[in-house]
């Protein structure tokens, strides 16, 4: 079963959302319902901090200290999931960060 990841309001979020629309997935709202340290960890060990962690985004902007280690990172990313990159599809071991239209066809 797909899972996608990310905030209801977010467009880019909309956007997979839309392109989903007649695929089966289970949607988990950020703020509703944050990813655990666990997943979070997961997902930097898979695919990289950088891949993760939102940094253009407004929270990231907006922090007046940044962690310095990458588990200092995944713990603030519990904390405050609007510093995770959205969304996030996850089919499997397969995960794709943003809205990439060719790489959610290849998911297909």
């Amino acid at each position: 079963m797909m899972k996608i990841y990310g905030i209801k309001n977010c467009q880019s979020v909309k956007k997979a959302l839309d392109f989903f629309a007649n695929t089966p997935y289970e949607f988990v709202d950020y703020k509703k319902n944050p990813p655990s340290v666990e997943l979070i960890r997961k997902w930097v060990e898979k695919k990289g901090l950088e891949r993760v962690l939102n940094s253009k985004g407004t929270t990231y902007r907006a922090l007046n200290e940044r962690p310095s280690t990458e588990e200092g990172w995944i713990k603030l990313m519990n904390e405050k999931p609007t510093l995770i990159k959205r969304p996030i599809i996850e089919v499997g071991e397969h995960l794709v960060f943003g809205f990439d239209k060719e790489k959610y066809e290849a998911l297909l």
